[in-house]
């Protein structure tokens, strides 16, 4: 369990990708691009029915393995122009930040995408986070909750919950992405929420206890 100091205001963690936005828009356009560019059949469908790992981890079902990091460099420089402006914040992801102040708290968003984009997606959507994390999954997450002193953990996904089970924090899974709740509760979930619209609800059962003087 990591040590948190309680003179400084706590911080909780936010996956980005189908827990504050809903990225399959843009997401599916850069796929479709992609197609057109290589001649690779690509089901953008498909594609985005399972975000959550890296970039390279979807490349792989598609493209020789040779190829995965060429493609990934494409699908990155293509994603600023298509994808950002496609996006939009999920139910909650505003009031959920705002919560989190209100109390004293801090936001990080910590995620598989690149932190240039993430950050491309937070300043497009208006949502400020005092840390952006990118090119993190699972262990990595896990790695950047712990040397950021996360109280808690936000996401959509089984791996969400495993990294913040890792640092020894409560996950709380919402079900925006492509895990069910008894998949996520399953991965250690402390709680599942439908939306991030039930969090404001919920921060006491995250909130770190700190002694009245």
């Amino acid at each position: 369990m990591p040590t948190h100091d309680l003179g400084t205001s706590p911080l909780l963690g936010f996956d980005l990708d189908m827990t504050l936005i809903d990225s399959r828009p843009g997401i599916k356009a850069v796929f479709d691009e992609l197609s057109a560019r290589t001649g690779v059949p690509l089901d953008s469908d498909l594609v985005v029915s399972r975000l959550g790992p890296p970039v390279e981890s979807e490349l792989a079902h598609w493209f020789p393995d040779a190829d995965v990091p060429a493609m990934a460099d494409l699908y990155r420089a293509l994603y600023a122009d298509i994808a950002v402006a496609r996006i939009a914040p999920l139910g909650g992801a505003r009031e959920a930040f705002d919560a989190v102040r209100q109390r004293g708290g801090r936001v990080a968003v910590i995620t598989a995408k690149n932190s240039a984009d993430a950050q491309r997606h937070l300043d497009h959507l208006g949502l400020e986070a005092d840390e952006v994390r990118g090119r993190a999954w699972r262990t990595g997450k896990a790695d950047a909750l712990r040397e950021l002193g996360a109280v808690a953990y936000i996401g959509d996904h089984v791996h969400d919950m495993e990294a913040a089970e890792l640092v020894g924090i409560p996950g709380v899974g919402v079900t925006t992405g492509p895990c069910s709740r008894d998949e996520l509760g399953a991965a250690g979930a402390a709680i599942v929420l439908a939306t991030l619209l039930e969090l404001p609800d919920h921060l006491d059962a995250v909130w770190p206890a700190t002694e009245v003087a």
